[in-house]
């Protein structure tokens, strides 16, 4: 079972490689790099949706704390998560650039502990994927990859304080 698990997964890699070559890598002067750190888990039955948080660092000092999504179909199936992901983005001109949708299409196999690497665009803009993890996967999928930025939680204003002359408020009650 390994054994064919391997086979189907060399095969994959190699039907999908091609496609990862023919997306434009284009690195300008003016690029700068980023880098983000990342968590996700999910499932698969023909239809696959993952979830995680992570956070990308940029050369020029920016930074952004991040939620993800990769939804889609193909014919897949699967339960795994990705603890150790890495992602190197290329065509950054500013930290903003990097949230959006990417596109992807990938060929998974793997059996408990596993290792990947895929490669989404949007426009000018690629991420390069990598990660170890734990579960299964098996099958050829077409997905949406999405970064999100986390919004920090409101924090609520102090209270005003009271008018000259008012009484003070009551303490809080114990």
């Amino acid at each position: 079972m390994r054994k064919s698990l391997t086979a189907l997964g060399t095969t994959l890699t190699l039907l999908v490689a091609p496609m990862a070559l023919t997306l434009p890598f284009s690195a300008q002067a003016d690029d700068i790099g980023c880098k983000m750190h990342f968590s996700m888990k999910g499932w698969s039955i023909f239809y696959k949706t993952y979830k995680g948080y992570g956070v990308v660092k940029c050369s020029n000092g920016q930074t952004a704390k991040v939620y993800l999504t990769s939804t889609g179909g193909g014919l897949v199936a699967g339960k795994s998560s990705i603890d150790d992901g890495v992602g190197d983005f290329s065509g950054v001109k500013d930290i903003t650039n990097i949230f959006g949708d990417y596109a992807s299409a990938g060929g998974e196999a793997g059996a408990v502990k596993s290792a990947a690497g895929t490669v989404v665009s949007k426009g000018e803009i690629n991420l390069a994927l990598s990660g170890t993890g734990r579960g299964w996967d098996l099958g050829v999928s077409f997905s949406k990859f999405s970064i999100w930025k986390v919004k920090p939680k409101a924090v609520p204003p102090p209270p005003p304080p009271p008018p000259p002359g008012a009484a003070p408020p009551p303490p809080p009650p114990q």
